[in-house]
């Protein structure tokens, strides 16, 4: 019997909820459709845990007019890049969603998400493809936030990530997308918060990792909402000496976070091609993949091409991560971001690494800039855009809007770095339309293995 019949013979007799998988959402999801009476696609159906090319038997969760989600119960016909989960807990901790697919065609998943937002969404397509860049699968997550729970029919108390779609914490015992040490440190962790006096009182455990050459640096940020004791303060510094960790306190807002045990070893990052160090408070946005981050930002300052005589941008620049390694290269960078702290930071790191003389500054809301106000900050050769998921629109939409006038004050390259295709679509459609750009080029980063997160990167040169 051919596969073709052998498939029509398997179908017949499958159950009514059964479909066939066309294609991924941007949760990692099977997507299908229904078939109308006439044979036609109709509803869409978002299943958990299918693959593209698989036929499944489903079971709804939650029925919309045009849409259901749905889990898959069985599978008819599996898919080539199907792969068995490391992690035993995958099928109910929400940290990833795509254990179960070969990591190089998670990539190539990742891939076609980024094609298919930019083209629907922004109607544009790249005249080229970027190569992916990615990297170490596992031990990659150097910070992570940790949940933490009382639960008495579970034995006590749990530290892990929460289930998916819930609140409750995963009963986690290891975790390989964490580093080793992490993970080996998650049942200490239990048992040690268990002991305080204030076990329900800890709602979360920030981790941060740091590095100073081949030396990792361990931060755990403790959220408290009780005073400690003086024997709660024993057990975490014996904890701290015996895995070689350092602990934070956080026990209002942010500008509560201190260290508290022991006092050294600041963390930072490095990025060893450009020289540059980057300290760093356990609570600060840094990016989760050290190891991506370094060919990330090599990558960036390629496609930049910066000249020595340039001035350049980093908007929504953080601590500096871009801006000092384009400071190396460049005349002039300006680093602009929203929040005060950040941009202090910013200007500390610079004078750290004896940048300060070609380097500046600014907090500025980067949501509503105006074509007057970008023109008031100076002529830019080239811009780096980092913004966080929602996007950069109101830059997009500024530098799109100048008259012929100020048409000195385009960028003639933007690079675009993006944790969210949809909006990084948007943005794209907005400056080729509306701007005078072409879409160069755009290809994906997996920063995060393992889940369905699609960093990007897209560059954009000025034609008009």
């Amino acid at each position: 019997m051919s596969q073709c019949a052998l498939f029509v013979c398997q179908t017949r007799f499958m159950p009514i909820n059964t479909i066939q998988i066309k294609s991924l959402d941007a949760e990692g999801r099977g997507v299908g459709h229904l078939s109308n009476e006439d044979g036609t696609p109709g509803k869409v159906v978002f299943v958990e845990g299918a693959l593209p090319g698989e036929v499944v038997h489903f079971e709804t969760v939650k029925k919309k007019s045009k849409w259901e989600l749905a889990k898959m119960i069985s599978l008819f016909r599996e898919s080539p890049v199907r792969a068995k989960p490391k992690c035993p807990h995958f099928s109910v901790c929400g940290g990833c969603s795509m254990q179960h697919v070969e990591p190089s065609a998670q990539v190539a998943m990742k891939q076609r998400v980024l094609e298919d937002n930019l083209w629907h969404i922004g109607r544009v397509r790249p005249e080229r493809m970027l190569r992916p860049i990615y990297g170490p699968y596992w031990g990659y997550r150097f910070r992570a936030r940790l949940s933490v729970n009382y639960v008495p029919k579970k034995g006590g108390i749990l530290v892990g990530f929460r289930e998916r779609q819930s609140r409750y914490v995963v009963d986690m015992k290891e975790c390989h997308v964490l580093p080793r040490h992490i993970s080996d440190m998650l049942v200490p962790l239990r048992q040690l918060i268990e002991s305080l006096s204030i076990m329900r009182e800890v709602p979360q455990i920030e981790v941060a990792i740091g590095s100073d050459g081949d030396q990792l640096i361990t931060a755990l940020l403790l959220r408290i909402m009780a005073p400690l004791t003086a024997d709660d303060e024993s057990k975490l510094k014996r904890f701290a000496d015996e895995y070689k960790v350092q602990w934070w306190l956080q026990t209002k807002g942010p500008d509560t976070i201190a260290l508290f045990y022991p006092e050294k070893n600041a963390l930072k990052y490095v990025l060893p091609e450009f020289s540059v160090e980057m300290p760093f408070k356990p609570n600060d946005f840094t990016q989760v993949n050290h190891h991506i981050n370094q060919v990330l930002v090599s990558r960036a300052l390629r496609l930049l091409d910066i000249g020595e005589d340039e001035r350049i941008a980093d908007l929504f620049c953080g601590l500096g991560n871009f801006s000092l390694p384009i400071a190396r290269q460049a005349k002039e960078v300006v680093g602009i971001e929203g929040s005060d702290i950040l941009t202090q930071r910013a200007e500390e790191n610079a004078v750290l690494n004896g940048l300060e003389d070609k380097t500046k500054f600014a907090c500025s809301n980067l949501f509503e800039m105006t074509a007057e106000n970008w023109v008031a900050l100076g002529k830019f050769d080239r811009i780096l855009i980092d913004p966080p998921r929602d996007g950069a629109a109101a830059v997009c939409q500024a530098i799109a809007n100048l008259d012929e006038k100020h048409a000195q004050f385009k960028p003639k390259r933007i690079v675009y770095v993006s944790c969210n295709p949809s909006t990084l679509a948007r943005d794209a459609g907005i400056l080729v339309t509306e701007g005078g750009y072409k879409l160069d080029m755009a290809g994906v980063i997996n920063m995060f293995p393992h889940t369905s997160h699609v960093e990007s990167m897209a560059v954009f040169e000025l034609i008009r």
